[in-house]
């Protein structure tokens, strides 16, 4: 199963959380918004300095800065009618 980090998800593109590395607070805050292990999270923009991103998770657009994108871990997720390159 290929992996990546939050913060190398393309715009328009999408994961399925299977690792959340964060520690105390950040982690607290990250499960509050609902990212959890099996939540899918798309990437929807990026800020024209490119960071922070918005995410779309669980019908809620989130905007998360690299370092803490870093920290989540990601599955390979297609869209339907993708055809499952990224």
């Amino acid at each position: 199963m290929e992996t990546l980090t939050l913060e190398e998800l393309g715009i328009d593109k999408s994961g399925i959380v299977c690792n959340l590395r964060a520690t105390g607070t950040m982690r607290r805050r990250f499960i509050d918004l609902g990212v959890v292990e099996g939540t899918r999270i798309e990437c929807v923009g990026k800020s024209p300095a490119g960071d922070p991103c918005a995410y779309l998770v669980r019908g809620a657009v989130i905007a998360i800065r690299a370092k803490d994108a870093r920290k989540i871990t990601l599955r390979r997720s297609c869209k339907e009618g993708e055809n499952g390159t990224y």
